[in-house]
């Protein structure tokens, strides 16, 4: 029988509650779950590559999942999930909207590879508002990111806002 090796791709800046439910329940559907944190200079991240890394590579770790790895990358997703040996991509949607941009990232992917399938995973409906940039406007602006993120994750956010200044009159 084939291992299910799964790749879960994403810029995770930073990690929210809701990659993590994502990388949870998404480990139970693979042998082998390589979280891939990748570059977006599009997306203006608030941490640079190392660090988003170390901050997943540490949710991941406090998560005990014995089948989750974290892995760094700069390539096409799936030239990624190739090098891994990777047969599924795990992507994660909130809402109608992601599921437009990610249906067409998926029919992409499945011309360059049809071996690798895709495998969408609705957030909690709990979890389904909470995305990384509005949880950085939110810190920026003041704002409590506490039920968005883990405490650790909280303080790193926090302690960027300060470095980099908050934005507004609060």
């Amino acid at each position: 029988m084939t291992r299910r090796i799964g790749i879960y791709p994403g810029t995770f800046d930073p990690i929210t509650l809701g990659h993590a439910d994502i990388i949870r329940r998404g480990s139970k559907l693979v042998d082998h779950l390589i979280i891939g944190v990748t570059t977006n200079p599009s997306k203006n991240p608030m941490f640079t590559t190392e660090e988003r890394f170390a901050m997943v590579k540490r949710e991941v770790k406090d998560m005990g999942l014995g089948n989750v790895e974290v892995v760094g990358f700069n390539a096409l997703l799936v030239k990624f999930a190739q090098k891994q040996g990777a047969n599924v991509i795990i992507r994660g949607l909130r809402a109608v909207a992601d599921f437009e941009y990610e249906y067409q990232m998926a029919g992409m992917n499945q011309q360059l590879d049809d071996d690798i399938e895709t495998v969408f995973l609705m957030a909690d409906v709990s979890l389904q508002p909470i995305a990384s940039k509005l949880v950085k406007e939110i810190a920026l602006y003041g704002g409590d990111i506490t039920p968005f993120v883990s405490p650790d994750v909280r303080d790193e956010v926090n302690a960027r806002v300060k470095e980099i200044g908050p934005k507004g009159d609060y």
